[in-house]
């Protein structure tokens, strides 16, 4: 199917080649660029949702019913469930669909599960690509469910407008149990199975830990849900909601926009240059180059200025 078919089919609600256009995302196909290029173009915006945290947390429980609330409030959703990579197949291995069958139906709600394939930071590497495809085919909300995520993992906090963040009790020792960097970029935190003892003790420690931060004209809800019988679930989604009301009122929502096309502009920029030298070198050249760094020939800093001078950028 041509790229002009594809995404004239896929603008017009066509789920298949929607599907399509996610699988050359994911193996980086030459013809998707410009089908992306249209999309960006199309003007439309999403809320986007990241939810994440620690492994075994219940996320995938928690926006299954994120879904069902936002559904019943007659929105669109999108749903990117991030899973870690099958060393057999590079698939992703936890396939949260599973867990959303019921939404299979439902025209309003495309789920869409994708292996990090290695990539670092809690999300695939397309995942702000596939997350641009179903906010410009007019999904209204996307919610994107990072693979369990450590304190390093808070890439999802430059993709998303609101970051939930996913606690729960049993973690061990409560304060040892929240991480610094997730901390940092939560816009709201759902303390999960909270019919589990030492619930309040996480609540508690959540407080204290966020008093301790900067103060912020946005106060950080702490929510107590329990996914799995729809308690708290409402309230959730009103936070998410009341949340985007403040980031347009504040201005900030345009201000994320442009720090997101930074980084994408950044890292198209950094995957061109480094495509281009390898054109331009060569892979044994590299290799070359590479050799004489490891042997204490030159050093690295030499050598990059020197690939660059290959490229005829400035040093």
């Amino acid at each position: 199917m041509a790229a002009t078919e594809l995404f004239d089919r896929a603008m017009a609600g066509d789920r298949r080649a929607l599907a399509r256009i996610i699988s050359q995302i994911e193996d980086r196909a030459s013809g998707v660029e410009p089908i992306l290029a249209r999309m960006h173009l199309s003007g439309r915006r999403a809320h986007i949702v990241g939810v994440t945290g620690p492994a075994g947390t219940g996320k995938s429980t928690l926006v299954a019913e994120l879904i069902r609330e936002f559904r019943r409030r007659g929105r669109t959703v999108g749903v990117v469930a991030v899973d870690p990579t099958s060393p057999f197949s590079g698939g992703a291995v936890l396939g949260d669909r599973v867990r959303m069958q019921d939404f299979a139906s439902d025209p309003g709600v495309f789920i869409r599960s994708m292996a990090t394939r290695g990539h670092l930071g809690g999300l695939a590497r397309a995942t702000s690509e596939v997350v641009r495809v179903l906010e410009a085919t007019g999904r209204q909300m996307v919610l994107v469910e990072t693979v369990g995520a450590g304190q390093a993992e808070v890439e999802i906090a430059r993709t998303a407008d609101t970051t939930v963040v996913v606690e729960v009790p049993g973690l061990g020792d409560d304060v040892q149990a929240i991480k610094a960097g997730l901390m940092e970029i939560a816009d709201i935190f759902a303390v999960n199975k909270a019919d589990i003892d030492n619930a309040d003790r996480v609540v508690l420690a959540l407080r204290l830990a966020l008093h301790l931060g900067p103060a912020s004209p946005w106060e950080v809800p702490i929510l107590k849900t329990v996914a799995t019988t729809r308690v708290g679930t409402v309230e959730l989604a009103d936070a998410i909601d009341r949340h985007y009301k403040y980031l347009q009122d504040s201005q900030q929502l345009d201000s994320r926009e442009r720090e997101r096309a930074r980084a994408q502009l950044q890292e198209l920029f950094a995957e061109r240059v480094r495509e281009r030298l390898l054109q331009t070198l060569g892979a044994p050249g590299f290799e070359e180059v590479a050799e004489r760094v490891a042997s204490r020939e030159i050093d690295p800093y030499s050598a990059a200025d020197e690939l660059l001078a290959l490229l005829g950028l400035p040093q």
